[in-house]
């Protein structure tokens, strides 16, 4: 036993060293772990940060048994980690993974406080089998997102109708396939056998970059090109379209709206641009094909599809300002990023309005325009149902009401467009708002197309505080024998309703709503959900706290107690920060869902993170110089809400998108922060569900990890099905596009991109040949570099 006391007589260094950086871990741990406690969170955290100061306080001293203190420490840890979350592995991580490192550490010190004859080989050998269970975990962390699928897919068989006059095929005619928005290619030349030979065939670059790093701090791109015939259309951020030979990729013609630096308003982007076929033109008819899409200035343009010249008899050469009839419209405030829907030859458009702003910003008025003429057919503002044109001579449509940010889907035969709606303005406060907001917000709206009056509305979320607008097109389908639409939310709920009729056909439910925040007599008692498929996770618990380590971990605990936080549709407060959970961002988002109608089923990809929000009174808004964009908003960019003024009401809002440490940059929820998930569309069950999105670009502190591991990130962005059984989606953090099994939810085939790609694949075929192209333009608010690239792949 002499042997292994302690060696007073060597002097190293390195348990000294040891003792300070393992008693300084202890005494952080220890003074966060009282606060936890007191706020009623675990006791470990002081406990493990005594006994660190212990360890610590002896290695300091070149005592041995310092080092036994840390290795029971160690092992204590394990079992409370284990018996905490189980064998969730990402929860494992700053739980074990921190103080296995530190036990390595210990027992390479521990051999020079030893006079024992095999007391290096002991040290090393423990290191090393420390060492081997670390690479036993990365190994199982590999495999966590190969898991197979719960269900079989359902048989093929399933006809589904598509109302709309153009669908996919060898063309992608419109933004999502056809305007039923299914994301679904009848192709079937690629497959999950050969899929993993695809290659690039062509890479060209449109030359739309940012003007300087503070318009970088914009740039998002969401492209999804068109194809007809033998021309593939693309539009950038600045609304400049190309023309391109779908076949070699070489540009045929390049039309550019000269959209000025100041009219970005939060994103610079160009979801897409829209294509339709003059009825009874010949084929050499100037116009007679066109393309008509919006600009972040908010005009109208339809051009030739065949050679990108204007079409002189549509507006004013070519081009329609929608911001006539606004008001005073500050350049920023009003844009168009999204296609519009053509139904009927009539062109209908919503816009963005910048979020966060002012109560009173300009109007969420919805237009249709002629597809021939451009000429205003009707206007629905909500507050003036009975205008069907311009306002009468010196007024305005209504300011501050919910517009359409985001793309509308129609039906060709029942003559409907369906539009999902935003808020009104000032997303987190709701006293100001008139009865008629109340109605439409964060609602599914039919409109007739022909004299655009509502036929029918589905409210998702009931006076909305959360930024629940809807963002996903809704998908036309059949469903059970009757025209439906499958309808995803940000919340994560996913409803099926009669298009006819906006009547659910899949079991809805009412969950009880918590109260209070400011406006505890505005809140709902209850709130709609869907009881027949949704995307969101249980509620969160101090246990779903997470970090990188034992520290921050901790801070996410002690932030999470100290907020407010009742579970789902929890109000925000001004006295503390709340808890939005799922945040803003989904759920589902602008990318949508995509559909199999052979199969019947959804594919979904999805986020799953938690915004940390608080309502900051107007007296610290205005000392933090928070005031609308046209008057001293500063820089543009980064996270939305984060710091935004809601003028001219009690309040601004602050929102921590995705909740973030400050120090590290990483997130407080534990992964996956997103997913992919196929379901069976006819019972609502999941057939697959895992992460989507690697670790490899993502790290504390900025830094690329360079991990392969599949954490599963934040995305944005769709997919797309194809008959060949195959979904390509990029849409995720880490740069990579995926071919993912429909069947297995395995991953087949990925290339990384040279930028982001948060943006939704499309695929078309010339000649025979099936070809896969993504617009990968990266985005400002997922933080993944910006490019101009345009690729298509396709098989040897």
């Amino acid at each position: 036993m002499d042997a292994f006391r302690s060696d007073r007589r060597a002097r190293p260094l390195s348990p000294l060293l040891l003792g300070v950086v393992i008693g300084a871990i202890g005494l952080v741990l220890a003074i966060g772990g009282i606060w936890l406690a007191i706020l009623g969170g675990s006791a470990y955290y002081v406990l493990a940060g005594v006994a660190m100061l212990g360890s610590g306080a002896l290695l300091f001293r070149r005592n041995i048994l310092g080092g036994w203190l840390y290795i029971a420490v160690f092992v204590l840890t394990v079992i409370w980690a284990f018996a905490e979350v189980g064998a969730n592995n990402w929860a494992l991580v700053p739980r074990v993974i921190a103080p296995l490192v530190l036990l390595v550490a210990t027992l390479l010190v521990m051999p020079t406080l030893s006079r024992h004859p095999l007391r290096w080989k002991l040290g090393l050998g423990a290191s090393g089998a420390a060492v081997a269970l670390t690479a036993v975990t990365a190994l199982i962390f590999a495999q966590m997102a190969q898991t197979g699928p719960a269900f079989d897919l359902p048989p093929l068989g399933q006809e589904m109708t598509d109302p709309a006059l153009a669908k996919a095929g060898d063309d992608w005619p419109a933004y999502g396939g056809s305007e039923s928005a299914r994301r679904f290619s009848p192709l079937g030349q690629i497959t999950p056998e050969n899929v993993g030979t695809l290659k690039r065939a062509w890479l060209i670059h449109t030359g739309d970059m940012p003007s300087s790093p503070k318009i970088a701090k914009t740039y998002g791109g969401e492209n999804t090109p068109l194809k007809v015939g033998s021309m593939l259309y693309v539009c950038t951020p600045k609304n400049i379209v190309l023309a391109l030979d779908a076949a070699t990729g070489k540009q045929r013609w390049r039309f550019d709206p000269k959209v000025p630096d100041d009219a970005i308003p939060y994103t610079a982007a160009c979801r897409g641009v829209s294509y339709y076929a003059v009825p009874g033109a010949s084929a050499d008819q100037p116009c007679g094909q066109r393309l008509i899409f919006g600009t972040l200035d908010a005009r109208l343009f339809a051009i030739d599809a065949r050679s990108g010249a204007r079409c002189a008899s549509f507006g004013a050469n070519g081009e329609v300002d929608t911001k006539i009839g606004m008001g005073n419209t500050p350049a920023g405030y009003v844009s168009i990023n999204s296609p519009p829907t053509i139904v009927r030859g009539v062109v209908v458009t919503g816009h963005q309005v910048l979020d966060g702003q002012d109560r009173w910003a300009p109007s969420g008025v919805i237009r249709a325009f002629d597809a021939i003429t451009g000429k205003l057919r009707w206007a629905w503002d909500m507050m003036h149902p009975d205008w069907n044109g311009y306002p009468p001579t010196g007024q305005t449509w209504a300011r501050g009401t919910p517009n359409m940010w985001t793309i509308a889907s129609g039906d060709e035969q029942l003559g409907l467009v369906y539009l999902p709606m935003g808020n009104a303005a000032a997303d987190y406060y709701s006293s100001l708002r008139r009865p008629q907001e109340k109605q439409f917000a964060t609602s599914l709206v039919a409109l007739d197309v022909t004299t655009g009056k509502p036929r029918w509305r589905f409210q998702a979320v009931r006076n909305d505080v959360w930024d629940y607008d809807f963002g996903a097109q809704a998908s036309l389908v059949d469903y059970r024998g009757a025209p439906a639409l499958v309808l995803p939310s940000k919340q994560g709920d996913i409803y099926v309703l009669d298009r006819r009729t906006g009547k659910p056909l899949t079991p809805i439910g009412e969950l009880r709503a918590p109260g209070g925040g400011v406006e505890p007599e505005q809140r709902a008692k209850t709130q709609r959900v869907s009881l027949w498929h949704t995307l969101r996770k249980p509620m969160l618990t101090e246990h779903d706290m997470w970090g990188m380590s034992p520290i921050d971990q901790m801070v996410c605990r002690i932030q999470f107690r100290k907020a407010s936080y009742k579970g789902f549709f929890t109000p925000p407060e001004s006295d503390r920060r709340s808890i939005e959970y799922p945040g803003y961002n989904g759920g589902t988002d602008w990318g949508g869902v995509a559909i199999d109608p052979r199969r019947g089923v959804i594919v979904a990809n999805y986020n799953d993170m938690p915004n940390y929000v608080r309502l900051v009174p107007r007296a610290e808004a205005n000392k933090k110089g928070w005031a609308p964009r046209d008057q001293a908003r500063g820089e543009i960019g980064g996270a939305e809400g984060a710091g935004d003024p809601q003028a001219h009401t009690p309040y601004a809002i602050d929102v921590n998108a995705g909740w973030r440490l400050p120090f590290t940059g990483m997130l407080c929820k534990q992964p996956p922060y997103g997913g992919i998930r196929a379901i069976d569309m006819a019972s609502g069950r999941t057939i697959w569900d895992r992460p989507l999105g690697s670790a490899r670009t993502n790290g504390p502190f900025g830094i690329p990890s360079m991990l392969p591991f599949e954490i599963g990130t934040p995305n944005n962005g769709g997919s797309v099905v194809t008959a060949g059984g195959v979904i390509f989606v990029a849409a995720t953090t880490d740069n990579l596009i995926r071919a993912i099994d429909l069947k297995t939810g395995k991953t087949l085939w990925s290339d990384v991109l040279p930028a982001g790609g948060q943006a939704t694949p499309m695929t078309y075929s010339v000649n025979g040949k099936q070809y896969l192209v993504i617009a990968p333009g990266g985005h400002h608010f997922m933080e993944t570099p910006i490019g101009d690239e345009v690729i298509a792949y396709a098989l040897p």
